[in-house]
């Protein structure tokens, strides 16, 4: 049997990793600047979630939900209190396709509403409804395509209100910083817009926390740069450090129902350890500071290089926007200088590391990329140091 050939693959071959390495079956090491799609988050095989989980798969690894789990609870109390959520409930399941799939489908339940807005250059997963609040074509087949998607201009409060007069509305689905999208972060007055509106209309509004949350924009949740507090919150990515496991944080003013939602893997006792393991090290390793400081210290490095791309994004999820193709960077950083980096469309970088990163290994990648942009005449020789 052959795979579905439906990845574009690098000829690398990944066998071990370690804190924000990767080594490859000819013994390469490479610095992860892009962790796996924003996936790891405390760094690859941290001796403690390593030791975590085996002793829990010698426990028991796996029942399904129709018993108590205390991992669960476990999971919700931690996550609570890191996040600054202590009082929303817990939906767990398998990824953050999944977690979009099921806030879509509760704040139609709670609301009675068919129609969603998103926004252009949005991506919230694969599957039915979230694929069609997408905003990519190419992904969308024809069964998921609804005329129950409303996908408005980004940042555009009227374009918004407009929508509201015109349509019977359950939810407005944003992410907290667009990551497929280009490192692209809403606008304050947007989000506070879009909070306040929906309030009135008695919809709901659904941040999408997946790639920007835990800790990665330097706050548990990107949103919580600005005074809102959204009805549903989903997150994924960076949740288990790998292991698949998605989440719905819902208001506790939504009321459940005995087969509301379900799900068969989802909240599973290894899936549950992974993530509480996720959260301990977040808190005693200062994850979220440290990306707030590396982050930072990144971007303003970044600004100081005279060459023709913008710098944006917050912590560790940063944005390199040139006005040329960067394939040939990418692949100059990858092959030359052993860095792995995330791209979003023809012309932007994205840098997605571990959140344990040091200013030492941001340097690394500094200096290399200073030496790329040499190399492909877009910054002077003399301007390196």
């Amino acid at each position: 049997m052959n795979l579905f050939d439906v990845y574009p693959l690098f000829d690398i071959t990944p066998v071990k990793a370690s804190g924000c390495y990767v080594w490859d079956s000819e013994g390469n090491k490479y610095l992860d600047l892009y962790g796996g799609h924003a996936v790891i988050s405390i760094g690859h095989s941290h001796p403690y979630y390593v030791e975590f989980i085996s002793d829990q798969l010698h426990k028991i690894g796996f029942y399904s939900n129709s018993v108590q789990n205390p991992l669960q609870v476990e999971l919700a109390t931690k996550l609570g209190e890191l996040s600054g959520y202590d009082n929303y409930q817990l939906f767990l399941c398998n990824s953050g396709a999944e977690a979009n799939e099921n806030a879509i489908k509760l704040a139609s339940f709670v609301t009675g509403k068919k129609k969603f807005i998103s926004f252009s250059k949005c991506f919230h997963g694969r599957t039915s409804a979230a694929v069609g609040l997408t905003d990519n074509p190419k992904i969308i087949a024809p069964v998921n395509e609804t005329p129950n998607a409303i996908i408005l201009p980004f940042n555009d409060v009227e374009a918004v209100k407009k929508a509201f007069d015109e349509n019977e509305i359950a939810a407005v689905i944003i992410e907290g910083i667009q990551g497929i999208g280009g490192i692209k972060i809403p606008d304050e007055n947007f989000l506070i817009a879009l909070d306040q509106i929906t309030k009135k209309n008695n919809s709901l509004l659904i941040l999408d926390e997946i790639q920007s949350g835990y800790g990665r924009s330097g706050k548990f949740f990107a949103h919580q740069y600005f005074e809102i507090k959204p009805d549903i919150i989903t997150v994924a990515k960076g949740m288990a450090n790998g292991f698949p496991i998605g989440g719905v944080l819902i208001h506790p003013e939504i009321k459940p129902w005995h087969g509301m939602l379900g799900t068969t893997f989802g909240g599973n006792h290894l899936a549950c350890t992974a993530a509480i393991a996720v959260l301990d090290i977040i808190k005693s390793d200062s994850l979220i500071e440290n990306s707030d400081e590396v982050g930072s210290y990144i971007m303003s490095e970044l600004e100081k290089i005279n060459s023709d791309f913008t710098v944006r994004g917050k912590g560790l999820m940063i944005g390199l926007e040139f006005t040329v193709p960067v394939k040939k960077i990418r692949e100059k950083l990858l092959s030359e200088y052993k860095i792995f980096t995330g791209i979003s469309g023809a012309n932007i970088i994205r840098l997605l590391p571990p959140l344990c990163l040091s200013k030492k290994e941001a340097d690394i990648f500094l200096g290399a990329f200073k030496k790329v942009l040499v190399d492909i005449n877009l910054l002077l020789v003399d301007q390196v140091n």
